[in-house]
């Protein structure tokens, strides 16, 4: 039988009012590929401040929930998207006047999907789409208060963890090609990855991909289907592409 955890009373003498108040906010940015590009999922805000303009999904704190349930909730009911066992904190901001209502400091979550599922707009949101990080980057968008530095920083988080962990896997399906694989680091990092250089780095040595046996459907274009793989044990310990190898070898490799 759990038992609950028994918080100790405020000393006597202790005054909230003598502290100036802010609100707590949770930003959830999803981060998905499709058409080989990358993604993220923006809500246009229904409700001032900012309205009609694109956000991350998110919104208040409630005084009766952990931040973790804050997320799943704001995610699920701006957008329909159910992600709650990916969603992993990445980052605080509470400049002054990054919200104009009030003080207000947000906990920024991210989550990387291979399908978003449906998108459905509720509570607040005007609408929900899935939009090319790329516009969002260059300042092709405009975000509502300073989710395009959320987004960024979220985005930045990915090409680093790209480089040391096996988050790839995370972008693509239980069975993918080796193309659908380039195009993940291809297009989080911004890089053109030599093929060949690339099939050798993950085919090789045994642990990174595992042949199934299939192939995937043909393409629009015809031509051979190319073999489709499952992810081995090896991404476990890290990506056999680096950073800093950005013709797609790993380091070692002639």
């Amino acid at each position: 039988m759990a038992t609950k955890t028994r918080h100790p009373r405020p000393p006597s003498e202790y005054n909230p009012s003598n502290y100036p108040a802010f609100a707590v906010t949770v930003d959830v940015v999803i981060l998905t590929m499709s058409h080989a590009r990358l993604h993220v999922l923006l809500v246009r805000r229904g409700v001032a401040p900012y309205e009609g303009m694109w956000a991350v999904p998110g919104g208040f704190k409630r005084p009766t929930e952990s931040l973790n349930e804050a997320a799943r909730r704001e995610l699920a009911a701006e957008t329909g998207v159910d992600s709650a066992s990916l969603l992993t904190q990445f980052g605080a901001y509470g400049d002054p006047g990054r919200d104009p209502r009030m003080n207000v400091v947000t906990v920024a979550y991210l989550a990387v999907l291979r399908d978003v599922g449906r998108i459905v707009a509720g509570t607040d949101a005007a609408a929900a789409d899935l939009v090319p990080v790329s516009d969002v980057l260059n300042g092709k968008i405009a975000l509502a208060f300073d989710h395009a530095r959320i987004i960024s920083d979220a985005v930045e988080r990915v090409r680093v963890d790209l480089d040391l962990t096996g988050i790839a896997t995370a972008f693509v399906g239980p069975t993918f090609t080796i193309a659908e694989l380039r195009a993940v680091y291809e297009a989080v990092w911004g890089v053109h990855l030599d093929g060949a250089n690339f099939r050798r780095s993950v085919v090789s040595e045994d642990g990174w991909v595992i042949p199934t046996g299939r192939l995937a459907r043909p393409g629009a274009n015809g031509g051979k289907p190319a073999e489709l793989y499952r992810a081995g044990r090896m991404w476990k310990n890290g990506s056999p592409i680096r950073r800093s190898q950005p013709d797609g070898r790993r380091k070692g490799d002639s």
